[in-house]
């Protein structure tokens, strides 16, 4: 397979073409951002830790039943995915009250979540990803009533899937981002699944091992999402 001309570069990746129409390649960077792109800097060996986890969760759910765009990795810090048409609408799957919920709902941080609550924004840059709702999604035709349904579906079982796997190793999935599009009109999980798209904290210490560090300035930030990968791969 060979890698083609770029046809985007975002936050956190670069999207290029391959000599295959229906795959892409996946350039996992370095370079962090915040607070829709208002904080920026850059976190040592981001990029391939991201690439290396996302690989191994997108793996565990096809393991599991849950189709999404992995098809395989091709270096420490690219993998080759299969090309979507993104639907602009970002799910956020919470347990834990943490970040933007805590605060909008006068929560504590840490309060554990009666029931999992499922979020959408609107995938819009211009517009700082506002959270919408399913009557929004309808109104501004961003997904049909059936795809999101989907969505949502798979969606809780990723959280099913994800929560009890890194249960055994000593995690808390507080809450986490997903992005679907369609592959020949298959409905496919897409984007990363990383400690720059999830909330993870170590189930003893509470200590957050995922992007908050770099948000709020905690430190040990390459050094949080090296032990999310070592708690996963034993690496």
């Amino acid at each position: 397979m060979e890698k083609k001309e770029m046809l985007y570069e975002g936050k956190a990746k670069k999207i290029f073409r391959t000599d295959n129409p229906g795959l892409y390649w996946v350039e996992y960077k370095d370079d962090a951002t915040a607070f829709n792109g208002l904080k920026k800097g850059t976190i040592s060996g981001k990029g391939e830790l991201n690439n290396r986890i996302s690989a191994y969760f997108f793996r565990l759910l096809k393991q599991n039943g849950i189709e999404n765009h992995f098809v395989e990795e091709k270096s420490a810090r690219e993998m080759v995915v299969k090309s979507l048409q993104i639907i602009p609408v970002e799910v956020v799957v919470r347990n834990v009250a943490a970040g933007s919920l805590a605060k909008r709902l006068g929560l504590e941080e840490g309060t554990l979540l009666s029931s999992t609550v499922v979020e959408y924004y609107y995938k819009s840059d211009e517009l700082g990803d506002p959270l919408i709702n399913e009557d929004h999604i309808r109104a501004l035709n961003l997904a049909a009533p059936e795809q999101l349904a989907h969505i949502r579906e798979i969606a809780l079982q990723v959280n099913d899937v994800l929560r009890a796997h890194l249960a055994e190793r000593n995690l808390d999935l507080i809450d986490f981002k997903l992005e679907f599009g369609l592959h020949d009109g298959e409905l496919l999980l897409g984007d990363e699944i990383s400690p720059d798209t999830c909330r993870f904290w170590d189930k003893n210490t509470r200590e957050k091992l995922d992007k908050d560090r770099f948000r709020r300035d905690l430190g040990d930030v390459e050094e949080a999402y090296r032990e999310v990968y070592r708690r996963l791969t034993g690496r």
